[in-house]
């Protein structure tokens, strides 16, 4: 976190753009302090950098995991624009869950906490003992079967709900596939991947 103290607000946004070598528009910021005077204005604003966002992601898990009684280790990575977070507890199994229910669900707590925190979107994916990764390969390989089986049957077909980390996985396992295209259809909880003959 860094603190600009100018005379209006696009100023001291423009002097941390400078700085921090990010457009303005997507800095996350807060204006800890505002005067304006006859004679002066002054604006104070803390900026907040990834690295913040990335520690109180940590923070929050070690936070909430240690309510339940378990204790927990993080390792944190950026994979792109995702914030990747390893989790190791005592208690790794419980942690996620059937079909890996609760991990998801602490991800996208941790997600729309600091989303909330910093009033800037975050992508977060959290891991335990490379569960996602293993499942990224299952669902990978069963999504390509599949494809195989719409493209000769000519016939879509509509697979389970599943959270937009593996609808991605599996929109870029099947975008080089001639005759195939997939789509995400339905709402919330129910959103899941239509794999599309196309011809």
């Amino acid at each position: 976190m860094k603190t600009y103290t100018a005379k209006s607000l696009e100023e001291a946004l423009k002097a941390a753009e400078a700085e921090l070598l990010t457009p303005y528009q997507e800095l996350a910021y807060k204006v800890v302090e505002e005067k304006a005077g006859l004679f002066s204005k002054k604006v104070v604003v803390e900026v907040y950098e990834l690295a913040d966002a990335v520690a109180f992601a940590e923070s929050y898990l070690v936070k909430t995991i240690s309510q339940f009684g378990f204790e927990v280790k993080t390792k944190a990575e950026l994979r792109g624009d995702i914030i990747h977070i390893t989790l190791d507890t005592s208690r790794n199994p419980i942690l996620i869950g059937k079909n890996g229910k609760t991990l998801q669900a602490l991800n996208e707590l941790t997600r729309l906490a600091t989303s909330s925190k910093f009033r800037k979107r975050y992508r977060i994916l959290l891991d335990i003992n490379e569960y996602k990764d293993a499942k990224y390969e299952k669902i990978t390989s069963m999504a390509r079967r599949l494809a195989r089986d719409v493209a000769k049957n000519k016939q879509d077909i509509t697979l389970d709900p599943m959270p937009a980390d593996e609808r991605r996985v599996i929109h870029n396992a099947l975008s080089g596939m001639p005759g195939i295209k997939t789509e995400s259809v339905g709402e919330g909880h129910r959103r899941a991947i239509c794999i599309r003959y196309v011809g």
